[in-house]
């Protein structure tokens, strides 16, 4: 096991090294709508890369749920086959959110750098996918904010 230290030092090895490995402007929460955003996720024995809609409004967080999900055989055939959509994630925290997600599939763990080049690449990719959807059905998406 590793310190608190150096567990910490090791994440930050791990994103400052993505970063330089991946060195692009991503999307992540600039997407103009509150509580709507993309994430990069990598723990101890997992990554994902999510869409995470988590709006404490629980009318706006279910309207912007179902404006993505009225798109799933979109994001489904030409994006992202593994997609997972779960309108009621619940966080670590007890928060519950609404989040579309897909797992990366290899053996990852980030205490273990021989996983850490094809973490990145499945970042890089599902990331790109993600964010060509978004510029494609932003517009679409965005009817569902209550203003």
């Amino acid at each position: 096991m590793f310190s608190r230290e150096e567990a910490a030092r090791i994440r930050k090895e791990f994103w400052v090294s993505y970063g330089k490995s991946f060195p692009r402007k991503w999307v992540l929460y600039k997407t103009k709508i509150k509580d709507f955003g993309f994430k990069f996720v990598a723990e101890r024995k997992y990554a994902e890369v999510a869409l995470e809609i988590t709006c404490t409004d629980a009318v706006q967080r279910a309207l912007l749920f179902e404006q993505v999900q009225s798109l799933k055989n979109i994001l489904l055939s030409d994006y992202l086959p593994e997609a997972i959509f779960d309108a009621s994630y619940c966080l670590e925290s007890g928060k519950e959110i609404s989040r579309i997600y897909v797992v990366h599939q290899q053996k990852f763990s980030i205490y273990n750098k021989d996983t850490w080049g094809a973490c990145y690449d499945f970042f890089n990719d599902t990331m790109h996918q993600f964010e060509l959807f978004w510029y494609e059905y932003q517009d679409y998406i965005e009817q569902a904010v209550v203003k």
